[in-house]
């Protein structure tokens, strides 16, 4: 029998740590373990059309499974294509391990093809720990620190791995001097908080009349004691765009997304609360913040490096959210005066409806925002939802309403177009038995989402449920920024760099053998949706929508919003078309039984 080669080792090691499935594309970089994989024994490898691909799909697994997700790349031009995943991993706290060729030992220093300095590539994407494995003995350590790694401080680390190297015999590291031996698993522990830091966090808390909450991703494990907390507190709920699967839209005191993607009642219960608690959120944007002086704060975080950022808070908690919520329960003194609350309750009820209302607005053809309302009505409990950037972050965040049991999530930080179609792929490995929606972008779709297609139609019969629908935002404008310019610039679209080539996505999926639903009559949204998320195969679902609708923020006025289309109407070949949508959309808002 053959010894074990160093590949073949890597392979083994990585199945020791429950590691099922790689995302990955071949290359001569990594023909050593291509050739492993070949044998058959696993991890599943996943073959995508771009490493860049590759990386979304290892983030979208990690995402929604909570295990390390695996890319694997050839060296040189492979490796580079990975990084804008990484970036994505990186800036949304999400564990990744990149697995990476090079060139050959011998050639590295002499300019040989596809030779790049991966170590200095990988330096700012992977900070928390890039190596580059030069003999056997080397391996387990790295790989096993990598992962460990990545897991524990919620980062992508990178392995770069010579192409001779992989294919010489594996020799273990020895007990002498110099090597390091190393071991397989991790126990993690329960990351209790400071009682005198619980004592005075509930103090401020239980001073407060007016206690707004703002959690993210790292509350969603501690549901049932952000609800009662709540409960105690008399307070309404504000969720972080990575946070929105974190608690049920459902629940009446959960205002929704809070930002420029945000609702109103979440940005009125900001505006006006005397207390803020945030729990495993470091939502960026301090305008959307209460005002320095005007709400004393506690912040729970996990992360110590995450600690009091965003907000001038009197008292920072390091701690997991579960326990440190458990500590803090028994603590606080449930508020009798519940006016406070009963008028976030009625303002988030309000604000449905009249979400409802907008969506319901006439366009031409489709107004998008009843793309996402119908689906909401739809959605089966145990969906996972991915959504890319642009237009369809705004919808997302505002029209789904997430009963107990869905996960969602995107590109928070870094916002990079393409992910929802790969996200999509990787849930599906990760969840097999569970329908996925992805919300897409005509751009985004044009840029990487239909090559992807071509993945889902290879490997959708692997799925134990093989519901994956991919709707997309069909209107021919890179529309996110169509809005920017108007909004931010006050200028008019520029057609030649905003106007996309028209193409019948439902034909390109018909032809490869998947579902094809295309709508461009809002009464037939209803019955796609129905015969999308019954379909015994993927289904893409093409709408046409109107590009005109426009993504109001939560804190404009109805007459800041037409002034700013009057604004950005100077010269804009469509200025009466959005000014009549944005004028229709903001007057849901005014219409009798909604409020002001």
């Amino acid at each position: 029998m053959a010894a074990q080669n160093v590949a073949e080792f890597l392979l083994e090691r990585l199945k020791a740590w429950e590691v099922d499935t790689v995302f990955g594309y071949p290359g001569d970089g990594i023909n050593g373990i291509v050739t492993a994989l070949g044998r058959g024994d696993g991890p599943r490898f996943v073959q995508s059309r771009h490493e860049e691909m590759s990386a979304f799909e290892a983030v979208g697994y990690a995402k929604f499974t909570g295990r390390v997700g695996v890319c694997l790349a050839t060296s040189g031009p492979g490796a580079v294509h990975l990084l804008n995943g990484l970036y994505d991993a990186k800036l949304d706290h999400v564990p990744v391990v990149a697995i990476v060729g090079q060139a050959a030992r011998t050639s590295l220093g002499g300019s040989f093809q596809q030779e790049v300095d991966l170590p200095s590539l990988f330096k700012d994407v992977a900070s928390d720990y890039v190596q580059q494995v030069t003999v056997p003995e080397q391996l387990p350590n790295v790989l096993d620190r990598a992962i460990r790694i990545a897991q524990a401080r919620r980062a992508p680390t990178a392995v770069i791995i010579p192409a001779d190297v992989q294919e010489l015999e594996y020799s273990a590291p020895t007990h002498e001097m110099k090597m390091v031996p190393s071991s397989v698993g991790i126990e993690w522990p329960a990351v209790h908080p400071g009682m005198d830091a619980i004592r005075k966090a509930a103090e401020v808390l239980n001073h407060g009349k007016k206690v707004a909450m703002l959690i993210g991703h790292g509350a969603r494990h501690a549901a049932a004691e952000v609800e009662q907390v709540a409960d105690l507190l008399g307070a309404g709920v504000a969720k972080a765009l990575l946070g929105k699967d974190s608690l049920p839209d459902t629940l009446p005191f959960v205002t929704g997304s809070i930002g420029l993607l945000g609702t109103r009642p979440s940005y009125e219960m900001m505006r006006d609360c005397d207390t803020l608690l945030t729990v495993g959120s470091s939502f960026p944007y301090a305008q959307f913040m209460p005002e320095p002086d005007q709400a004393r704060g506690v912040q729970i975080d996990l992360d110590p490096t995450m600690i009091g950022l965003r907000y001038p808070y009197e008292v920072n908690v390091v701690a997991d959210a579960g326990e440190a919520l458990r500590a803090l329960i028994p603590l606080l003194v449930r508020k009798e005066d519940r006016g406070w609350r009963e008028d976030i309750e009625h303002k988030v009820s309000e604000w449905w409806a009249t979400m409802r209302d907008e969506a319901l607005v006439e366009a031409d053809p489709v107004n998008p925002l009843r793309v996402f309302s119908e689906c909401s009505d739809r959605l089966p409990a145990s969906a996972i939802i991915t959504a890319d950037s642009g237009s369809s972050a705004n919808w997302y965040a505002r029209q789904l309403r997430f009963p107990a049991g869905v996960r969602g999530s995107l590109s928070g930080n870094l916002a990079t177009m393409g992910p929802a179609v790969p996200y999509a792929i990787g849930a599906k490995f990760g969840n097999p038995g569970r329908p996925v929606i992805a919300f897409e972008g005509d751009g985004a779709m044009q840029m990487n989402g239909l090559a992807e297609l071509i993945t889902i139609s290879r490997y959708w019969q692997e799925w134990d449920d093989p519901r994956l629908v991919v709707v997309i935002l069909h209107n021919n404008d890179l529309n996110q920024v169509t809005w920017e310019l108007r909004a931010f610039s006050g200028s008019p679209t520029v057609p030649m760099t905003q106007e996309l080539p028209d193409v019948d996505y439902a034909s390109f999926a018909a032809g490869l053998g998947l579902g094809a639903i295309s709508v461009d009559n809002p009464e037939a949204l209803g019955a796609a949706w129905d015969e999308a998320l019954t379909a015994t195969r993927p289904v893409v679902l093409d709408v046409r929508t109107d590009p005109n609708v426009p993504p109001i923020p939560p804190h404009a006025t109805f007459e800041q919003a037409f002034n700013t289309a009057k604004s950005a109407a100077r010269g804009d070949e469509n200025a009466w078309q959005f000014i009549k949508e944005g004028v229709k959309t903001k007057a849901q808002e005014l219409l009798p039984g909604h409020r002001h």
